[in-house]
């Protein structure tokens, strides 16, 4: 057995020694060595019952996975609280796939999907609606309170968590994050400290307009990877009030810092909670310094490669959300394209051009005349990880477009901004 080196208390120490299951043991031990890795003095209670997994893929080759799930739904064994989860791969329907993509998905990739969505709901899946990458939003449901532990994982959710909601979260792997979420403890240290959570940069914005948030975020993550960015200035642009507006330029800031860096938390001045009731105190004294202007948001963009094959070729289909856009922004891409088409004399864009946003999120759409309107234009609107799709590599025959650095950086897709993208699909522009 193996013999912790941070303290337990009595109840953790038995669950430890098996009192309460061999399986349940074998959890407290994971969480009990990852914890003694980043030597935490002591697990802390999950506050948060409702966790987030990461892991929503049932790719073929994870058999360590299934039967590790298969252990748990043998022992009956369920989480504190009904959990999220990243979106599914595929959806045929919306996101169309030749004969052979749907082979290689199906038969290769994704073969052990079915089994491993039921698997989900025995452990404490909430429901077939809970797959999205951004379950703090509120017709989704899964949100935090200001000061809550969590045991989440997918660095786009637990940055946001962490910076917008002020929730405590570290950057946790698969797994891990379904193991705390069962045993309803996490190690303390890194984030979930009053002390990690300090910003070892100052970033401050110089520029003449509001930042695309994708390429701000880019450009901060790149420059501090794993720390905490302390930004001033932002709040010019953005307020003092976290509104639907906000809520999405954050959510996308925070993916790309997410995925360009490393950032598991960052403070906006006079905006975000920790910032607000604490200032500039949580920046620490030794804090590197990083000015943003519009040269160097510039500098930044121009650096993204193209990596296509045909570089000269244009791009034949568009992602737009990632992470998935919130109602205000499916709402307001509608407007825009529905306008772009008006102005250019087109019924329907010229590019297959997919809008990704949550399940919940996209019922509560469907109810709107803005569904229909958006449907009429050609666009089509799906639940999928636009990442899970390109895994396939027949995909690379697609030369993707979006303004997702998330999905640029994992993936050979092309970046434009929201404005050129929007340019592209009405006939405005030639990229």
């Amino acid at each position: 057995m193996y013999e912790p080196k941070m303290k337990l208390s009595v109840e953790q120490r038995a669950i430890l020694d098996g009192k309460e299951g061999a399986i349940k043991a074998k959890i407290m031990e994971t969480i009990v060595m990852f914890g003694d890795i980043f030597e935490a003095p002591r697990l802390v209670k999950v506050a948060h019952d409702e966790g987030h997994l990461v892991t929503s893929f049932g790719i073929g080759l994870l058999k360590p996975l299934f039967a590790t799930m298969d252990k748990l739904n043998e022992a009956g064994i369920k989480t504190k609280g009904a959990f999220t989860v990243d979106p599914r791969p595929l959806d045929y329907e919306n996101v169309k796939c030749n004969l052979l993509e749907k082979l290689v998905f199906s038969k290769v990739l994704y073969s052990q999907q079915k089994r491993y969505e039921a698997q989900l709901m025995k452990v404490g899946l909430r429901d077939k609606n809970a797959f999205t990458c951004a379950s703090y939003l509120d017709e989704v449901g899964n949100i935090p309170k200001h000061g809550d532990i969590l045991s989440w994982a997918e660095s786009s959710a637990v940055v946001y968590a962490n910076s917008v909601l002020g929730a405590r979260c570290n950057r946790n792997s698969g797994m891990l994050d379904l193991f705390g979420s069962i045993i309803g403890y996490v190690p303390e240290f890194g984030f979930i400290t009053d002390e990690g959570r300090k910003a070892s940069w100052k970033v401050i914005i110089k520029t003449t307009a509001i930042p695309e948030a994708q390429i701000l975020g880019s450009a901060i993550g790149m420059k501090v990877m794993e720390d905490v960015p302390y930004i001033i200035g932002l709040d010019k642009f953005l307020g003092t009030k976290i509104d639907e507006a906000a809520q999405g330029y954050l959510k996308d800031f925070g993916a790309a810092t997410a995925s360009n860096g490393a950032v598991g938390l960052y403070h906006i001045d006079n905006l975000t909670p920790e910032a607000k009731k604490f200032g500039r105190e949580l920046i620490r004294k030794d804090a590197r310094e990083y000015v943003i202007d519009d040269a160097e948001l510039e500098r930044v963009y121009r650096s993204y490669p193209v990596m296509w094959k045909k570089k000269d070729k244009k791009g034949n289909l568009v992602f737009i959300g990632c992470p998935h856009l919130t109602l205000k922004q499916i709402n307001d891409w509608t407007d825009r394209i529905a306008k772009g088409l008006k102005e250019t004399g087109r019924k329907k864009v010229l590019v297959r051009t997919i809008a990704l946003t949550a399940p919940d999120v996209l019922d509560k759409f469907r109810d709107t005349p803005k569904y229909q309107e958006l449907i009429a234009t050609g666009v089509k609107v799906s639940s999928i990880c636009p990442l899970m799709y390109t895994n396939n590599p027949l995909t690379k025959m697609r030369r993707i477009i979006t303004s997702s650095n998330k999905l640029r950086t994992y993936s050979i897709a092309r970046y434009y901004k929201d404005a050129e993208i929007l340019d592209y699909i009405v006939g405005k522009a030639g990229k």
